[in-house]
């Protein structure tokens, strides 16, 4: 069986991964890159494949069978309704868009269409995450009531001198970095019902949050908190704790959620669990049952671009469709306006 053709368009620091997952895929093969940069010429020479300026010279003189987009945030939405016209099947990163209101324009348009979308937020496919969903699933945990989470890390200097865009209103970590986790929380815990937020910039004075600390309601009662932080020296976040984007220094003794039930926790990604032995026995003068539950860990880009693959053609409906990219859109806005007001805010259900 021939390989299923990838495009990839935008040859930065995302698409170059796209590309090596894409070029090592057994069921997948880089046939293009699309960029207008001088710099997209060597990537492009360096992989072997040809460049095109843009999406139309590509689907003009090598239409591939599905395209990734790795642009800018802004041509997200563009783009993609572009592709969706020509009937091309994309992988569009994440955010879905750079507003709620496009991302309902790009959504309508994709369920108009039946348009195969696969939204990137690749955690969805980590196999650390899976095992998670599953633990909570199979009832071990008991009726779940909690969840912490953190995203904890320090951004050097230069991230905003490289892109000073990155200190107004429209950078900072909720927008830029807090959308990966709540695709997590919601595979975790279900839908987000309401969010709190307060928002602090006092540590590097820019007009743009550096900590916030969450409050969540989950639909299905389930509360939880989060702290969120670019210039916090703690390794509690996904990439310091997970071990699958090898350019992090990694902490295996460290977690970045710890789930908790009526009858046990689960922290992940130590994936060290703590259960009553006796579901009619719990208290907290009760030892817990201690363990690790047995899982592997992967690079989630690589799971992404086989099931990308499989949605091409046709084999899979889109693990993160473009409602749910759209729901963590919403509410990670919702938390910035949360942050801003100071007011809870609820969020409508899918």
């Amino acid at each position: 069986m021939s390989k299923t053709r990838i495009a990839v368009a935008g040859a930065g620091y995302i698409g170059q991964a796209h590309m090596l997952v894409a070029q090592n895929s057994p069921g997948c093969t880089l046939s293009a890159i699309v960029d207008p940069s001088p710099a997209a010429a060597a990537v492009a020479a360096q992989a072997g494949v040809p460049l095109y300026a843009s999406i139309d010279e590509l689907l003009a003189k090598d239409r591939p069978d599905g395209l990734v987009l790795a642009t800018p945030n802004q041509l997200h939405v563009p783009q993609a309704l572009e592709c969706i016209a020509a009937g091309l099947p994309i992988l569009l990163e994440k955010p879905i868009a750079t507003t709620v209101a496009e991302g309902e324009q790009l959504l309508e348009r994709v369920e108009e269409t039946g348009a195969r979308v696969l939204i990137g937020h690749h955690r969805a496919h980590s196999p650390i995450m899976a095992k998670a969903r599953q633990v909570v699933d199979s009832g071990q945990l008991g009726r779940l009531v909690a969840v912490m989470g953190s995203a904890t890390f320090l951004k050097p200097d230069h991230y905003y001198a490289d892109a000073p865009w990155r200190r107004e209103i429209g950078g900072g970590p909720v927008l830029l970095n807090m959308i990966h986790e709540v695709h997590n929380l919601r595979m975790l815990c279900g839908e987000i019902a309401a969010v709190q937020a307060f928002a602090s910039n006092a540590t590097r004075g820019f007009p743009v949050e550096d900590t916030v600390a969450i409050n969540l309601r989950f639909a299905s009662g389930v509360l939880g908190s989060f702290m969120l932080s670019d210039t916090a020296a703690c390794p509690r976040s996904w990439e310091q704790t997970s071990q699958e984007n090898k350019a992090y220094p990694s902490y295996a003794d460290e977690d970045c959620y710890v789930i908790a039930g009526t009858n046990g926790s689960l922290s992940v990604p130590t994936m060290r669990i703590k259960t009553y032995p006796r579901a009619e026995d719990r208290s907290w003068w009760k030892e817990f049952e201690v363990g690790v539950v047995g899982m592997v860990r992967d690079d989630p880009l690589k799971h992404q671009i086989e099931h990308f693959g499989a949605v091409v053609r046709g084999e899979a409906a889109p693990l993160v469709s473009a409602r749910d990219g759209l729901q963590n859109l919403r509410v990670t806005e919702a938390i910035a306006e949360a942050a801003r007001s100071g007011q809870v805010v609820q969020l409508a259900s899918l």
